[in-house]
């Protein structure tokens, strides 16, 4: 298992700006020409526009880092190629749904995407769509990939204002816990028929997981464990 780190934050600085990726530039060629074999192998995917970050700090509850556009082609060669640039980071926010009764919420990626069979909490790659005023919006992103995935909105869950940063090689997960006013049995109902009435989910199948001893104040160790497990590529 990947090795990992927890840093307890309550406020994320993510300035935006215009960088050039020296990997993305040098390597055009050869990042076209391996997108093109993972299109041949998942039609569905596509290349758009995401977001990347490099120089974190992390100093007395806060998270600093800069963030710079690039496409998805290069996003995936550079960690299909064992990220050949070891000062960017993939740093994503995700949404720990809690329910009433102590299950965490998660869900299997659908075959057609790139982390097929993978389970995680709602969670994305940031893209444009998260950039408020020059800064990376992750509470925003949060929220929308949770409705995306989910079709939970704000209005289902209480976040709590902590996020856990999750360091695990080159990525980053930021998490906040969602908790739900429902237990797990209705959270998947409803959730599962969400993703019924989508033509093509994002996640194949919804896991209720639960654990009742090792806990940490807020959040269970086996929970962040298991998230390296899944990350364990970076």
């Amino acid at each position: 298992m990947t090795s990992l780190t927890i840093h307890r934050v309550t406020t994320l600085d993510l300035a935006v700006r215009r960088i050039a990726w020296p990997f993305a530039e040098q390597r055009h060629a050869d990042i076209e020409a391996h997108f093109a074999e993972k299109q041949r192998e998942r039609p569905k995917i596509w290349n758009g526009r995401i977001l990347l970050g490099r120089d974190p700090v992390f100093t007395d509850g806060h998270f600093t880092a800069t963030y710079f556009e690039t496409n998805f082609a290069s996003f995936l060669a550079w960690r299909d190629w064992g990220f050949p640039d070891p000062a960017v980071f993939n740093g994503f926010g995700m949404g720990a749904l809690r329910t009433s009764d102590g299950a965490f919420v998660m869900g299997e990626m659908s075959h057609h995407t790139v982390n097929e069979g993978r389970i995680y909490f709602p969670s994305g790659t940031p893209d444009l769509d998260d950039v408020r005023d020059g800064e990376l919006d992750i509470p925003g992103s949060v929220v929308r990939e949770t409705a995306e995935e989910t079709g939970l909105t704000v209005a289902d869950y209480r976040a709590e204002p902590e996020w856990h940063c999750v360091v695990t090689g080159h990525a980053i997960a930021m998490i906040q816990i969602l908790n739900l006013d429902m237990p797990g049995e209705e959270a998947r109902a409803r959730i599962e028929a969400n993703l019924a009435d989508q033509h093509e989910p994002e996640l194949s199948a919804i896991h209720l997981v639960r654990e009742m001893s090792d806990l940490t104040p807020t959040m269970p160790r086996f929970v962040t464990a298991f998230i390296a497990q899944q990350f364990a590529s970076y």
